[in-house]
């Protein structure tokens, strides 16, 4: 558990460094996110590398993803109605404002953090089980699913436009390209190699980004590295199953400064404070706008605290849908040490908080979001501990020792 442990300590300390960074670095922090990107294309590249497709159980894509897409949405849901119900004052729970902003803050639980989740898995020596292989499945599907779920979100905050038609024909497409063209392409798979292309994916999809802003800066197309570059890897033919030992070197490195790149790109803490819930008041202007912009100020963080515990624990509450699932696959105890490894969050919910931004959004909710985001990321290591004691216990149990589940990788131990 030493890389686990590890990496949760990279991950805190780039949270502090997030808080330390000057309000106005907007340079630091754009270059820390194409850097965040690179890494995650990266990480997603070998994921490609690694995820093999049964053409004969379409099937069971299909409950995969419906169970990825239920794992996204009930999270993000709970947050949206606890945002509005429980920290809006009553005279805007019937506002459709409120209830905008609020469906979009609440979409930050929804992911889980693919690249995160990945590199904790395969540090705990479980990149060998059922949990392992059934996880790399869902947490693309539950990455796709927010992406996806932004489109009516950005629909409903700023109207129908085209670009978002582009993003869909474009995710379309990638998906397209992982099923039909499954190890066709003959290309060099070295971690120089494989660092190149995740830079060069980042420089395409900023290049796409920038591109759009020309023709209309209110609207760009934004388009997520994750999907791209899980598709070069599931096109790329690797010859050899196992990695040289300076790709695992390098993979080891890359995931480590993920870590920190993760904790640096989380937006300030304090960003959503009582200044920003006045002026989103305002948007509901009345006879009672000054009464209601007091009623929403900042109340004090011995209740940010309370509403931050409560946004963790229902948020997570809702990623527990794949341990009522997979009954004829695993045993209860490895169902819930799945559903447990989903909690991670990271790089896509902080990607929406920034998004929130973006759009003017303020207020105490933005920063119950910031810091249970934060707060999950903190929790990333015991999350994989928990995993790791339900599927010990689950192996040493002799009556579910026929499902054989928990295998560990060659040269690794289960304790």
């Amino acid at each position: 558990m030493g890389k686990v442990l590890l990496y949760s300590l990279l991950l805190l300390l780039g949270l502090i460094g997030s808080q330390i960074l000057p309000a106005d670095a907007h340079g630091v922090r754009e270059a820390i996110a194409l850097c965040t990107m690179a890494a995650l294309a990266f990480i997603m590249i070998h994921v490609g590398f690694e995820f093999e497709i049964d053409r004969e159980r379409p099937r069971q894509y299909v409950l995969d993803a419906g169970v990825a897409f239920s794992a996204a949405a009930v999270p993000w849901l709970l947050c949206a109605v606890y945002f509005v119900f429980a920290m809006k004052p009553r005279e805007l729970w019937f506002y459709t404002d409120a209830w905008k902003s609020s469906l979009l803050q609440g979409l930050f639980a929804a992911p889980t953090s693919a690249g995160v989740l990945f590199s904790m898995l395969a540090a705990a020596g479980l990149s060998a089980t059922w949990l392992f292989k059934k996880a790399r499945i869902l947490a693309i599907f539950d990455d796709l699913g927010t992406i996806l779920l932004m489109i009516p979100m950005k629909i409903l905050l700023t109207g129908m436009h085209w670009q978002l038609a582009v993003i869909m024909v474009i995710l379309i497409a990638l998906l397209a390209a992982a099923w039909f063209l499954l190890r066709k392409l003959p290309a060099p798979h070295s971690w120089p190699w494989v660092l190149g292309y995740a830079i060069g994916i980042t420089l395409l999809c900023e290049g796409i980004y920038w591109a759009s802003r020309w023709f209309d800066p209110s609207m760009p197309v934004q388009v997520e590295v994750l999907l791209p570059a899980f598709a070069l890897g599931c096109v790329v033919h690797k010859s050899g199953h196992h990695d040289s030992p300076a790709d695992a070197r390098a993979s080891t490195t890359v995931s480590a400064i993920f870590m920190v790149l993760v904790g640096l790109s989380m937006p300030s803490i304090v960003s959503g404070g009582s200044a920003g819930s006045g002026h989103e008041m305002l948007k509901y202007a009345g006879a009672s706008a000054e009464s209601l912009a007091a009623k929403n100020a900042f109340p004090g963080w011995g209740v940010i605290g309370l509403h931050v515990f409560m946004i963790t624990l229902i948020s997570n509450v809702g990623k527990l849908i794949p341990a009522l699932c997979y009954r004829n696959e695993a045993t209860f105890k490895q169902r819930l040490a799945l559903a447990v490894g989903m909690f991670p969050r990271g790089e896509v919910g902080a990607g929406v908080l920034v998004i929130a931004l973006s759009y003017g959004i303020a207020g105490p909710a933005l920063t119950v979001a910031v810091l249970s985001l934060a707060v999950n990321l903190m929790a990333t290591g015991v999350f994989i501990m928990i995993v790791k004691k339900l599927l010990a216990s689950d192996a040493a149990d002799p009556a579910q020792s026929s499902h054989g589940v928990f295998q560990p990788a060659r040269g690794e131990t289960a304790g």
